[in-house]
């Protein structure tokens, strides 16, 4: 069975890093304090100076450079920092033979783009400024199920998003149709591999149906579903789905916003694609 195969594939990926695992089982407790993080950071080199190069970044424009690593933690916020953690972790184990199928280029342009949006939608309707950055991680690690699909069965992927552009029909339908799973589901494998919890996996999972989804990051996986959908209309980037499914009326809705809303907003969020471009060099 193609799932099997998949399977096999994630479970011979790399493990997440022991450091990048003790950052989110520390950020995850509410009783953590940044000298609590600075002392797992300050172990891993790599990290740390990831950590120092995003606070010192065009990103955040500080005017003046920040030396000390617990003031750096205190200015980005233990989530930013366990964020760049993951995405370090994440995006560095996902290449492989079946790239050329996707195009990564244009894979993590849309990626990025959907992580902007997500953000903005984020910011627009109020949510605690603290999980921002969550709303962009969720959105930039949305697609992440597709890469294992590109390069355990290149020739059939292939074909999923010719057919998907010759029907003109969103690629997961015909991802259905040809494996009997998509990348949703693929993208939950992965989650549960690297023990990806909470909003982020919720939002692999269901940015194609967050109809179906009831639990209590129901803003975050609305606002991915929608920035997804924004991203492929505003033609940034290429994931493979030249014809998405726009989410429900109610979506918008319960977001208190529009499509018309987000789509006036495209000067603005080329601007923030560029200055997000530092956080995705810096994570890769």
């Amino acid at each position: 069975m193609m799932i099997k195969a998949i399977e096999r594939y994630i479970e011979k990926m790399p493990s997440l890093p022991t450091t990048v695992t003790r950052v989110m089982e520390i950020c995850n407790n509410p009783a953590t304090s940044p000298a609590d993080l600075n002392r797992v950071v300050g172990l891993d080199p790599v990290l740390m100076g990831k950590v120092m190069q995003l606070i010192n970044s065009a990103y955040y424009g500080r005017p003046n450079k920040i030396t000390s690593l617990v003031r750096a933690i205190i200015l980005l916020g233990l989530n930013t920092v366990k964020n760049l953690a993951l995405s370090t972790a994440i995006l560095g184990n996902l290449t492989g033979p079946g790239d050329h199928v996707l195009n990564m280029d244009g894979f993590w342009e849309h990626s990025l783009c959907t992580g902007v949006i997500a953000k903005k939608i984020a910011v627009q309707t109020k949510i605690d400024s603290k999980r921002h950055e969550e709303f962009f991680i969720a959105g930039l690690l949305h697609d992440i199920g597709k890469i294992p699909l590109a390069n355990c069965f290149p020739q059939e992927y292939l074909a999923a998003v010719s057919k998907s552009d010759s029907d003109r029909t969103s690629l997961h339908n015909i991802e259905q149709e040809i494996f009997q799973f998509d990348h949703q589901d693929t993208g939950i494998l992965i989650s549960e591999y690297w023990k990806i919890e909470g909003s982020i996996r919720e939002a692999i999972a269901f940015h194609h149906k967050p109809a179906e989804y009831d639990g209590e990051n129901l803003s975050l996986v609305c606002a991915v579903a929608v920035a997804n959908y924004v991203s492929l209309y505003l033609g940034r980037g290429f994931a493979g789905n030249r014809y998405p499914e726009e989410p429900d009326e109610s979506v918008y809705s319960l977001l208190g916003t529009s499509f018309g809303a987000l789509e006036s907003m495209s000067e603005e969020i080329k601007k923030e694609i560029e200055r997000a471009r530092i956080f995705l060099k810096i994570s890769q």
